[in-house]
């Protein structure tokens, strides 16, 4: 009866971590969507300044982490703050860029763009690393980057490119690629500092990437001629709607970095990604129906191949940790 009790709270707390990624990021996606193509106020005016939600993302998550390590932390002997600052560079451009891309393609484009980040970690492996990999991750692969293509060749509807600020889909995916590209580098750092400081928490490394990305991205916005951060302040100013609604996508990120934290920490990085994989394709149903982005019979084609690829690299590794759960276990 325990057993059972124990088991029904451990499904509980699934669903709550579920319901706590799906809800944050979504309205995120859909806050981030709105930003990028609405116009606001009764001049009409774009909020063209996208690189600012980096910015303020950074601070929200910077805080957040703070008072997270402050209550909740007792862990000594994580890495010292000033070993992020290369990985903070990429993490502070790799966002930028894929933000960006939401002037010139549409946010299901997007989020389908950045679901094919196995397919640079493949390439880099292959022809830097020498690593061989197995015909059903190369199939895996091919689904997602067919999908991808496809999709991308495939007209997209007057409607769609009629929210676009300068629409132009090579340059869009473009962005989409160069942010998974320094997104690998980012993850691959990352994991480098947990390897050589053990005792690094989420929140150390939360912390330290927003700490440097807030650094950057002030010098970005403000530090130099070109910047844009005073005109982006001046437009919020002008447009509270506009402030209330990255006020609210830097709130969903904070909050839903918790959930994956909670997730990771209970259930593991592989329930983790198959809750935030599927979030992704949930994402760019809302998309469709909410904010008017229709998609053809073809592109929702597109769109099941890329996933079932992805959910066939789930399994695979599915499979692949209940071997290694068979090997650990005493004969």
């Amino acid at each position: 009866m325990e057993n059972h009790g124990s088991g029904f709270r451990r499904v509980l707390l699934l669903a709550f971590c579920v319901a706590g990624i799906w809800s944050a990021y979504i309205y995120q996606g859909i806050l981030q969507e709105t930003l990028s193509t609405k116009r606001f106020g009764p001049d009409g005016k774009r909020f063209q300044h996208l690189a600012f939600l980096n910015l303020a993302q950074n601070v929200v998550c910077l805080i957040w982490s703070y008072i997270m390590l402050k209550l909740w932390s007792s862990n000594a002997g994580g890495a010292p703050w000033w070993t992020y600052w290369s990985a903070g560079i990429t993490n502070t451009i790799g966002p930028a860029m894929g933000i960006e891309a939401l002037k010139y393609i549409s946010y299901p484009a997007q989020v389908l763009a950045k679901s094919s980040k196995m397919i640079p970690v493949m390439l880099m492996g292959t022809l830097v690393y020498g690593i061989r990999y197995t015909l059903p991750e190369y199939i895996c692969t091919l689904l997602v980057a067919g999908g991808v293509s496809s999709f991308a060749l495939m007209k997209t509807s007057s409607k769609t490119i009629s929210k676009l600020a300068h629409p132009n889909a090579p340059l869009g995916y473009g962005l989409c690629f160069l942010n998974l590209a320094f997104d690998g580098f980012t993850n691959a750092t990352q994991d480098s500092i947990t390897a050589r400081y053990p005792k690094t928490s989420a929140w150390d490394i939360m912390l330290g990437m927003n700490l440097w990305g807030t650094i950057y991205n002030l010098f970005y916005m403000f530090g130099w001629p070109h910047g844009s951060g005073f005109e982006a302040i001046q437009f919020c100013k002008q447009h509270p709607e506009a402030a209330w609604d990255i006020f609210f996508y830097c709130l969903c990120g904070a909050v839903g970095q918790n959930f994956i934290f909670l997730t990771i920490s209970r259930f593991g990085s592989l329930t983790n990604t198959t809750i935030t994989t599927t979030r992704k394709f949930v994402s760019i149903v809302v998309s469709s129906v909410l904010s008017g982005n229709p998609l053809s019979s073809k592109q929702w084609g597109c769109v099941l191949m890329v996933f079932s690829g992805l959910s066939y690299q789930i399994y695979l590794k599915w499979r692949k940790l209940q071997r290694l759960q068979k090997k650990r276990k005493p004969m």
